[in-house]
């Protein structure tokens, strides 16, 4: 290879940064000691067309954003209002218990699972949120698979065995257990026979922190950065009043369910309710509301269709459209390619249909695949392994909306980049290469598709342009479903080039959150913000819900920040008693927290206030659970971790993120405990003084 076409970490030999990317060494740890290098092709970056004909269209609307917030004393005002007042209609409940652990089990099953814990494991993996419970189960399965293939037993064999585990302990039912051991056995079996690590490693690599951090030399690796010097960053300023600005809808996880069935059983024992399948409703509330259900449901169809005629006739001035992924329902046990591409093909249609006009931006999830989360790199390219039948099929579908200048990356990894106005620059990624979950990773974690190599070269090819960024993608870089490695380096990647991106936009957690970013040579420096949007599904316990931004537009100092955002939900308890869905704004960002902007350093500081501020973090949770009647109490641990993910941008890390916040909590908690202590303490005192005092004001004397 000549040596203008190499780049190595920590000795740059290149003189132009084009140069640089005809091939990329990504240095692997695993190889550190041999001093050899893992070459990485990217299939000449370089030299693929980028995009560089705007997208969008400026029509001059003029777009109002929320009322900017008045002083303290009104937040706090608004706050006690907030706290006195009930939620509409508390009391006219269709049901009145729902909890995660709301199914009945018969009593034997009850003691097996109660042994075994596997009710909570099953739990775990639905919410994404691992424990050491998940960690012990993990390292079971994958011992026991690894045992299996080291004897020699085939993989009918291996897959029959999964099948009567899980029917036996009554994990799921019989036909979840029959296409669970079918999808998902072949395919873990695969990766399991090409691989050298034990259950420590795999668990770690799957769960993450949960299950210890264990050192793994084939998954340490590290992108490459162009030899070209970081500018110096600089304050950012608050946005300039009365400027243009975008206004743009986000929606995320549709999830919708083509057979979602009104009456039909809501309480099953399956990761899907709500379908002609699961039968009659066993209890006299477990029946599927019309308009979606609480419960382990998915969206039915209508209210796909009212949700679409509502946005189109309410917010008739959208400029674009952000689209983050997830539109096949959570029936991961039976689906197939084909169904799946229906309903990519379905939603994408009716996208079309009900937005005609407008720029829509698309981001994969982790559920378009069969199985789900199954995303095999590039360099898996069997016929029978490959992903190409789905990234071929989003080039098709999304080319409704993006420029032939994308066809490439989509076709190879599923991200793209495009121009979106002169100056501004959206740039989609695939956030299944971070995806835990995804089994192909443990074959090879490096970078997978060069996708985060090209990103550097997109983000620096803006630098020099002069092009600010907003990058979207499903599942958050933070979340602890991303791999720790990928997160990492991403994580390295936004804060070289802070000054270029100005906001993140994910889905996947099906809550209405955020994520700070700091420097990680500072972390008391936050330099940027991924905003994560609500769900369209209520799965599970939810109200459905979108959101919309608005976003400094074309002036000469624009920032291209986020000004502004909305949250709009649908009643659900309402809709299905009235049969009257209303879809309304739960709250606005600046005027609910009273925020003078939505730069990273407002962020942190909103952070920092709720966590000494309890009715400030109440009305936050409320709007993170988007209005719920089901939603959980909050206790002072619940507390800290939504706190915690709210300041961690980089997954598996939170030791260097949480400290100062969760001390924060544990002093308001522990003051709030001496408080109620003392308080009782005093009344207990002065009413024993008072009964002393009793005989004196009786005789005259007191």
């Amino acid at each position: 290879m000549p040596e203008g076409d190499i780049i190595r970490l920590g000795l740059i030999r290149i003189p132009l940064l084009i140069a640089t990317y005809t091939h990329i060494i990504i240095t692997n740890h695993a190889d550190l000691e041999s001093n050899q290098d893992v070459y990485w092709s990217s299939n000449n970056i370089s030299s693929l067309p980028r995009s560089l004909t705007p997208i969008l269209e400026v029509n001059n609307r003029s777009h109002t954003p929320p009322p900017v917030p008045g002083d303290d004393y009104d937040l706090l005002r608004r706050l006690k209002e907030a706290a006195r007042r009930d939620d509409v209609g508390d009391q006219r409940m269709l049901w009145n218990e729902a909890s995660p652990d709301s199914s009945v089990y018969p009593p034997l099953v009850e003691k097996a699972l109660k042994l075994f814990n596997l009710k909570q494991v099953a739990y775990e993996i639905e919410t994404s949120v691992m424990s050491k419970v998940s960690c012990t189960a993990c390292k079971a399965g994958a011992g026991l698979l690894q045992h299996y293939i080291k004897t020699g037993r085939s993989k009918e064999e291996i897959v029959k065995t999964i099948f009567q585990y899980c029917v036996y302990l009554k994990i799921q039912s019989r036909r979840v257990c029959e296409g669970v051991s079918q999808l998902f056995g072949v395919k873990v079996i695969y990766v399991l026979e090409r691989i050298s690590i034990g259950p420590d490693e795999i668990c770690s690599f799957v769960i993450g922190d949960a299950c210890g951090d264990v050192y793994n030399p084939y998954h340490e690796w590290e992108v490459a950065f162009p030899p070209v010097t970081k500018p110096e960053p600089k304050d950012i300023p608050l946005a300039t009043k009365g400027a243009p600005l975008f206004k743009v809808l986000h929606l995320s996880d549709t999830h919708y369910d083509p057979y979602y069935a009104q009456g039909s059983n809501a309480e099953c024992n399956e990761p899907l309710c709500c379908r002609i399948t699961n039968g009659l409703p066993t209890t006299p509330h477990g029946a599927a509301g019309k308009w979606g259900d609480y419960r382990k449901c998915d969206t039915p169809q209508r209210t796909i269709d009212h949700l679409l005629q509502h946005i189109a006739t309410t917010h008739t001035d959208i400029d674009y459209i952000l689209w983050t992924g997830d539109l096949p329902p959570h029936d991961v046990w039976n689906q197939t390619k084909e169904e799946n591409l229906k309903i990519i093909k379905d939603t994408v249609r009716q996208m079309s249909e009900s937005f005609p006009g407008i720029p829509i931006f698309p981001a994969l999830g982790n559920h378009e695949s069969a199985p789900v989360n199954s995303f095999p790199p590039p360099y898996v390219n069997q016929v029978d392994t490959s992903i190409s039948w789905l990234y071929d099929e989003l080039d098709v579908q999304w080319r409704k909306w993006l420029p032939s200048s994308v066809s490439h990356t989509v076709r190879r990894g599923a991200f793209y980049s495009v121009l979106v106005r002169p100056g501004f620059r959206i740039i989609s990624l695939n956030m299944n290469y971070c995806n835990n979950k995804n089994w192909w990773l443990l074959l090879n974690s490096t970078d997978p598709a060069t996708e985060l190599q090209w990103l550097i070269y997109e983000l620096q090819s803006a630098e020099f342009s002069n092009e600010k960024v907003h990058i979207i993608g499903h599942i958050p870089p933070g979340h602890s479903d991303c791999l720790k490695v990928w997160s990492r380096n991403y994580y390295r990647i936004v804060s070289r080039y802070e000054s270029v991106i100005t906001a993140q936009f994910f889905g996947h957690t099906h809550f209405d959150e955020f994520e700070i970013f700091y420097d990680p040579d500072d972390l008391s420096r936050a330099n940027n913000i991924g905003y994560i949007g609500p769900s369209v599904t209520p799965y599970y316990d939810l109200n459905p819900g979108y959101r919309i931004y608005y976003v400094d537009g074309d002036h000469a100092a624009t920032t291209r920040l986020v000004i502004d955002h909305e949250s709009w939900i649908m009643n659900l308890r309402e809709a299905n008693l009235y049969d009257y869905p209303i879809w309304y704004k739960l709250y606005s960002t600046r005027a609910a927290y009273a925020m003078k902007g939505l730069r990273p350093l407002d962020w942190d500081e909103f952070v920092t206030k709720m966590a000494e501020n309890q009715e400030l973090f109440d009305l936050y949770y409320k709007h993170y659970w988007k209005n719920s009647i089901v939603r959980p109490q909050c206790n002072f641990e619940c507390k800290k971790r939504i706190l915690c993910d709210a300041k961690s941008g980089r997954s598996h890390d939170r030791k260097h993120f949480c400290a100062e916040v969760e001390s924060k909590i544990d002093d308001y908690s522990n003051k709030g405990w001496r408080s109620w202590f003392y308080h009782g303490f005093s009344v207990s005192m002065n009413v024993l003084m008072s009964i002393a005092k009793l005989p004196k004001y009786v005789i005259g004397l007191g």
